[in-house]
């Protein structure tokens, strides 16, 4: 049972770890086409800006915002598989103490 309440929550957190990724690769994207909008570079410029960063971090928070509500879910989730792994855990220990 443990076990695969275990499986079920790596589960979970590969789910939000797909988000996370989805979310950043979005906002590198979007990052890269706006600076290649902007400018044009020469050989020896910089790629990656500090306002490229600055660019990049603000297209995360507006993604992240925007599946808020899966992000939060996949959370609760979590946290509840948590307990009740804790739960679960403390029944089997105190039920193996014996008399």
């Amino acid at each position: 049972m443990l076990t695969r309440m275990q499986a079920a929550q790596a589960q979970t957190q590969r789910h939000l770890g797909v988000i996370e990724r989805q979310i950043a690769a979005r906002a590198a994207r979007l990052t890269v086409t706006d600076h290649a909008k902007r400018r044009q570079f020469g050989r020896s410029a910089s790629r990656w800006t500090n306002a490229d960063e600055r660019l990049f971090q603000q297209h995360v928070a507006e993604l992240t915002l925007a599946r808020c509500g899966e992000i939060d879910a996949l959370l609760c989730k979590l946290d509840r598989q948590e307990r009740a792994m804790a739960e679960f855990q403390t029944l089997n220990d105190g039920s193996s103490a014996g008399p």
